[in-house]
């Protein structure tokens, strides 16, 4: 994997995938940026991400992944994105900073644009206002929750309660107090103090959250 800027989104990113047990090469213009992170990553390097000669004598062609961390600096973006296209790099993803730079990144060819303080916003908005534990959107409408077991559903089995009929969401997985997370089926008897993760449409589940 490479990262491309090392501001403090692609640091994070970069961290976080080495973490997980990725080789990262993480690339930034600027020499005190890399420094700071050398050594912590698998290589860090100083060069011009807009530069596809300089892109392609770091083997940055080879990778099969590739991010463009850089966000406010939208001509460096752009070019870095534009570059890695040309390098022909089968998955690029970008952040974008507004609705305009993440259409520009998608026209351009772009394989995943994402916006993560957009993304985080929406996401806080719904814990905030609701009784949701955690929550996920994608982007065709569709969310996943962490919620507490609403009381009207107590003691009987999934496949003969009112939740999807009712609210049109699924329960997917179960957790007891103490225990790990497992997976919901018809015959699980939902009890107080549980915690599940219901899917459905966005609406469905914020309607279905507040009643938990």
């Amino acid at each position: 994997m490479v990262v491309l800027g090392l501001g403090r989104f692609g640091k994070s990113l970069a961290l976080e995938l080495m973490a997980q047990g990725a080789e990262v090469l993480g690339v930034d213009s600027s020499d005190a940026v890399v420094q700071r992170v050398a050594h912590r990553l698998t290589h860090a390097v100083v060069a011009d991400t807009t530069d596809e000669e300089s892109l392609r004598q770091l083997s940055v062609h080879q990778f099969d992944r590739a991010v463009v961390g850089m966000g406010s600096d939208l001509e460096a973006s752009l070019l870095t994105a534009s570059v890695l296209i040309n390098l022909d790099v089968p998955n690029i993803w970008a952040k974008a900073t507004s609705n305009s730079h993440a259409k520009i990144l998608t026209q351009i060819g772009v394989h995943h644009v994402v916006r993560p303080e957009h993304d985080m916003g929406k996401r806080v908005a719904h814990l905030v206002r609701g009784r949701m534990i955690d929550y996920i959107e994608f982007d065709d409408g569709f969310a996943m929750v962490k919620t507490s077991a609403p009381t009207f559903a107590l003691g009987q089995p999934l496949g003969q309660s009112s939740i999807r009929t009712d609210f049109g969401v699924t329960v997917v997985a179960i957790k007891r107090p103490g225990e790990g997370f497992t997976y919901a089926t018809a015959e699980t008897v939902l009890t107080e103090g549980d915690t599940i993760i219901v899917s459905g449409r966005v609406r469905d589940t914020e309607r279905f959250a507040e009643l938990s």
